[in-house]
């Protein structure tokens, strides 16, 4: 949640989760109350650009990497999480946190290192999915050179070209979502959605009819774009063979 609790509020930017929206995810979802942790984002953080506390945290399975500056009583924070983790894992969480004197909170946002993606990878090792901007900056580097090397269960670094993304705000966490099911879980569902060289190839076809090359201002009030949206998002659905669940 955002830091909208106490004195210290950030003074750029409006925090964007408040603590009464976070516990009310928490109550929706069904979650124990004595089960849920609430941190708090660092106001510093997010005066830096860390709407998100994706930008200064990422974790996977055991593994949690974060700025020191993520949350607000981030000490406490860790003990509870440390202490809940080994409460219901039976195992110990590896935190990976990372001071400010090695990489800034602008240099984060910059280069998007807790953006990244941890995963575990065929052989059953985790690796680091990192922007190519965390390998060209010098401090985000030695950072997670040092990882590499440490007493952790991360074992290699991947680093891949994004920029397209980075630029529109997005990053490697906007892929971040992975859903595991089971072999009958996975037959069962939709196989239009699987990828596919031929969903690649219906898909760049889509694009090239119905994405304008530009789009100016002017343009929201022309009643044809809405037009070409609803005319888009018809074919889309067509491609997907996910008909059944347009409105009408």
């Amino acid at each position: 949640m955002a830091g909208d609790r106490g004195d210290s509020l950030p003074q750029n930017f409006p925090a964007r989760q408040s603590l009464e929206a976070s516990q009310a995810i928490a109550r929706l979802h069904g979650l124990r109350g004595d089960a849920t942790i609430y941190a708090r984002q660092h106001p510093q953080a997010i005066d830096a650009g860390v709407f998100h506390n994706d930008v200064a945290c990422v974790g996977h399975r055991n593994v949690l990497l974060i700025h020191v500056q993520a949350w607000a009583d981030q000490a406490a924070r860790l003990d509870e999480i440390r202490a809940r983790f080994r409460e219901v894992c039976k195992s110990s969480l590896h935190v990976i946190e990372v001071g400010d004197d090695e990489i800034t909170l602008a240099e984060a946002v910059q280069t998007y290192l807790f953006n990244s993606q941890i995963v575990t990878v065929a052989d059953g090792s985790i690796a680091l999915i990192a922007p190519i901007e965390c390998a060209e900056n010098p401090h985000a580097r030695a950072v997670i050179d040092r990882i590499i090397a440490g007493d952790n269960p991360i074992a290699a670094v991947h680093f891949i070209d994004v920029r397209q993304s980075m630029r529109n705000g997005g990053g490697p966490a906007c892929l971040r979502l992975r859903v595991t099911l089971t072999d009958a879980q996975l037959a069962a569902m939709n196989q239009r959605v699987l990828w596919s060289d031929e969903l690649h190839r219906e898909l760049v076809q889509w694009v090239e009819r119905w994405y304008r090359e530009e789009l100016k201002p002017g343009d929201l009030a022309d009643p044809k774009l809405l037009e070409e949206a609803r005319g888009a998002q018809r074919e889309l659905a067509v491609i997907l063979g996910t008909t059944n669940l347009m409105q009408d």
